[in-house]
């Protein structure tokens, strides 16, 4: 066996090691409760409906970010957070969309279904 090869070999199982260890040393968390974490919530998502013809949904807050897909009038979009971006007609929230690929989508043109997003 060559030599990187072994070496390669000794540092993956070294990073395992030291990942077993810092799992079986870190204390639980208040969250987790009596059951060890079994049932830990997941993130609060958020529901919005697009009301702009079509929303180009982009990489970054800002419309110089790459658009990553495009949603219509009347989707309904899943929200994880919002946040501060470039102004758009005078908004310079963004929601942080999980619908598929993650993108953000200005919230000038999302109609929130339910409670305002948290801040990501």
């Amino acid at each position: 066996m060559p030599l990187r090869s072994a070496l390669v070999r000794f540092a993956i199982a070294g990073a395992a090691g030291t990942l077993a260890v810092a799992s079986a040393v870190t204390p639980a968390t208040a969250s987790e409760g009596a059951q060890g974490g079994a049932h830990r919530q997941a993130p609060r998502l958020y529901k919005g409906v697009v009301t702009a013809n079509r929303l180009l949904l982009r990489d970054a807050p800002n419309r110089g970010g790459k658009v990553v897909r495009v949603a219509f009038r009347d989707d309904v979009v899943t929200v994880y957070c919002r946040t501060t971006g470039q102004k758009v007609d005078g908004d310079s929230q963004w929601y942080l969309l999980r619908d598929g690929a993650w993108a953000y989508g200005a919230a000038r043109y999302i109609r929130d279904l339910g409670p305002t997003p948290r801040r990501c």
